[in-house]
């Protein structure tokens, strides 16, 4: 079968965790990359989305600061753990007290990070969607000044890699798809 170039990157893209190279993710790209990204679908319009941006240059204060939100045997590992990509992207989406407007917020938002994944791919730019305990924190959306309306989505590490991760098989669609017979 012959693939469309849309299709060859959605089989193509990967979760990029680890083996990053030393090359500088700019804020410049992330936000020529978020520029496309945001059209995503989006239930009226409402973009329920906004994005913290940690480069190079301030991701071990940063990367500090988060695993200070840890029990002390674990702030080591977890400081260690953010300061392995070359960047952090922080998505933060607007809440809602009606359960339907927050699932479309939800699913808005991750049709925008799946657009973004998608064309940082493109431009051989890995990213991992981190949703760690430290989301959760109130400690963590202090320190991201995350509104009472708002949560935070994840963490996007970002980084440029050198060896493409193995591609791992999905389950057939025949598997999980049926018919309704009413």
């Amino acid at each position: 079968m012959e693939y469309t170039n849309l299709t060859k990157l959605i089989r193509e893209r990967r979760a990029i965790k680890k083996g990053y190279t030393d090359k500088e993710v700019t804020e410049e790209l992330v936000k020529e990359l978020l520029d496309t990204a945001i059209w995503a679908p989006t239930h009226g319009l409402r973009e329920p989305w906004r994005f913290v941006f940690i480069g190079e240059n301030q991701l071990s204060t940063f990367a500090k600061k988060i695993a200070e939100t840890y029990p002390v045997e674990r702030q080591e590992n977890r400081e260690n753990y953010l300061n392995e990509p070359n960047a952090i992207l922080v998505v933060i989406m607007e809440d809602s007290n009606i359960p339907k407007q927050s699932d479309e917020n939800y699913g808005a938002t991750a049709a925008m990070i799946q657009n973004f994944w998608l064309l940082a791919w493109e431009k051989q730019l890995g990213v991992v969607w981190k949703t760690n305990p430290h989301i959760y924190d109130p400690n963590v959306k202090e320190i991201l000044n995350v509104a009472e309306n708002e949560k935070i989505i994840g963490f996007l590490h970002l980084g440029y890699f050198s060896e493409e991760p193995i591609k791992k098989d999905r389950i057939a669609v025949d598997n999980k798809f049926t018919r309704f017979n009413g």
